[in-house]
C-alpha cells in the first residue's frame, strides 16, 4: 500500500486548503481511510475517518463543521476539504488506511499546512 499527500502550503487565517491522498496498492483490509496530523511539539491527533464503502464521516472536534472529507473509490482518492482554517491548524497532515490487524498501519509521508493569523 503506498499513500501520496499533496495540496499543503502556506494560508492565512480564514483561508481554505484542500489536501488530497492517492492511495495505490489498498488491500479488502483497508476499511476506511482517515486524516490525522501532529502540530509543532504536539502528539498526533485524529482528524477525519471515511468508509471505502460508504457510511457517514467522523470528525475530531477540533474540525467538525470546518473541514469535510470525501471518499473517490474511482480514483483510489481520499480529500480533505479544510475551510476556515485557524492558526492552531498547523501541523503536518497525514493520510492513513487500515491493515489486516484492524489498525492504522499505513501511513504517508505527509503534507505540511503553515496557518499564519
Amino acid at each position: 500500500v503506498r499513500l501520496v499527500e499533496s495540496g499543503g502550503g502556506l494560508v492565512q487565517a480564514g483561508d481554505s486548503l484542500r489536501l488530497s491522498c492517492v492511495a495505490s496498492g489498498l488491500t479488502s483490509s483497508s476499511f476506511v481511510m482517515a486524516w490525522f496530523r501532529v502540530a509543532p511539539g504536539k502528539e498526533r491527533e485524529f482528524v477525519a475517518v471515511v468508509s471505502r464503502t460508504g457510511g457517514i464521516p467522523t470528525y475530531a472536534d477540533a474540525v467538525k463543521g470546518r473541514f469535510t472529507i470525501s471518499m473517490d473509490n474511482a480514483k483510489s482518492t481520499v480529500n480533505l476539504q479544510m475551510d476556515s482554517l485557524e492558526p492552531e491548524d498547523t501541523a503536518t497532515y497525514y493520510c492513513a488506511t487500515t491493515c489486516t490487524a484492524g489498525i492504522f498501519g499505513y501511513w504517508g509521508q505527509g503534507t505540511h499546512v503553515t496557518v499564519s493569523s
